[in-house]
């Protein structure tokens, strides 16, 4: 929530578009980095599982998700 709000403050000061295009795009590389992770976490622990034998019911809600977001 702190970047969020860090976000209104900078909307709301005297900032030109330019530093509040620059903090977007921190927002935007942070929310990509964390995306990443718990996309190769959710791939591991319940695509894959401990065996490896792909589980196609979780591969295909998985691929779903993903093409809603690229």
């Amino acid at each position: 929530m702190s970047h969020l709000n860090q976000n209104k403050k900078i909307l709301n000061s005297e900032n030109s578009c330019i530093e509040v295009l620059q903090q977007v795009e921190k927002n935007k590389r942070a929310i990509n980095g964390l995306m990443s992770e718990l996309i190769e976490l959710h791939l591991r622990e319940h695509v894959l599982g401990d065996t490896e034998e792909i589980k196609e019911k979780e591969l295909n809600e998985f691929l779903a998700l993903v093409k809603r977001y690229l």
